[in-house]
């Protein structure tokens, strides 16, 4: 079974950086698109980032162009996403997703879920 697991969380100031990972273990990575969500407290969960099967491709919130950097990696099974210039407003829990379908930015388009990692950004 596709197991997704998170990791790279934890507590930043306005203007830091953090680097999340999620690695896919009993799955052909290859074959998933790829995307990261967060969820806010008090907020519906919504999609940061969705990447291709390549990595070609790439979709993102528009509040986040310029800061976040989406990647993947085939040949090690990981998913990376770089954030730089946070802001309180990126406060959530991030989720690693995994799809059959083409890619998207709707929840019900990804199959996989990793257990989440929480981002704090303090003002």
């Amino acid at each position: 079974q596709v197991q997704l697991l998170e990791s790279g969380g934890g507590l930043v100031q306005a203007g830091g950086s953090l680097r999340l990972s999620c690695i896919m273990s009993g799955g052909t990575f290859s074959t998933y698109v790829m995307a990261w969500f967060r969820q806010a407290p008090g907020k519906e969960r919504e999609c940061v980032v969705g990447i291709s099967r390549t990595g070609y491709t790439t979709k993102s919130l528009v509040s986040v162009k310029g800061r976040f950097t989406a990647s993947r990696d085939n040949a090690k099974n990981t998913m990376t996403l770089q954030m730089n210039s946070l802001k309180p407003e990126d406060t959530g829990v991030y989720y690693c997703a995994a799809g059959l379908q083409d890619w998207g930015t709707r929840i019900n388009e990804y199959n996989y879920w990793g257990q989440g990692t929480q981002v704090t950004v303090s003002s």
